[in-house]
């Protein structure tokens, strides 16, 4: 059954946020400000927080640098995943996933459907790994940030969640890279 397991410790993750946004700042960001108190409020340490523009190479060399960085096992980004012109955060980062992660973006709908119906299907949040690093990519509304943390996120980077959860995987992210050209 699904819960936590008191025979467990809480390990802190470190997690980084970033906002994709033409028009917020870091004074007036809802969604970042939304996960960077979940995250601290569960223990966690909040790694490094930005905003960038809804632009598909700034998304994606901020990403990327944070999966490099050794002190961010997590990336959380917020915005950028409607269907409008300016909505590019999935075509930033979709291609630089070396695992995607279909289910993130199953529970999330559903979590979502529940709370805003057919209107889920507006989103394109989505989830993979990038240099053994987690990436999850989420709407930019405050709403969808909570239901995505509360919802799963929260559960999946605790330890201590029965009977899995994404701590225990960490250290083994990178097996692909670790085994070398002669690897089958």
């Amino acid at each position: 059954m699904a819960g936590i397991s008191e025979s467990r410790s809480f390990i802190p993750v470190r997690i980084a946020v970033l906002t994709v946004s033409d028009t917020r700042s870091l004074a007036d960001d809802k969604s970042g400000q939304t996960l960077a108190d979940r995250i601290t409020e569960a223990g966690h340490i909040l790694a490094a927080r930005d905003i960038v523009t809804d632009d598909r190479d700034n998304i994606r060399d901020t990403v990327l640098a944070w999966s490099r960085d050794k002190t961010i096992d997590v990336v959380i980004t917020t915005g950028g995943t409607g269907f409008t012109g300016r909505d590019v955060t999935p075509e930033a980062l979709e291609p630089i996933f070396e695992k995607r992660m279909d289910g993130f973006s199953e529970v999330f709908h559903r979590i979502s459907y529940d709370k805003i119906g057919t209107s889920t299907i507006q989103s394109r949040a989505t989830g993979g790994v990038v240099n053994a690093t987690f990436v999850f990519v989420l709407p930019g509304s405050p709403g969808a940030c909570k239901d995505a943390w509360d919802g799963i996120l929260k559960a999946q980077l605790d330890y201590r969640h029965m009977p899995c959860n994404f701590v225990e995987i960490m250290p083994r992210l990178d097996e692909h890279l670790r085994r070398g050209k002669s690897a089958p």
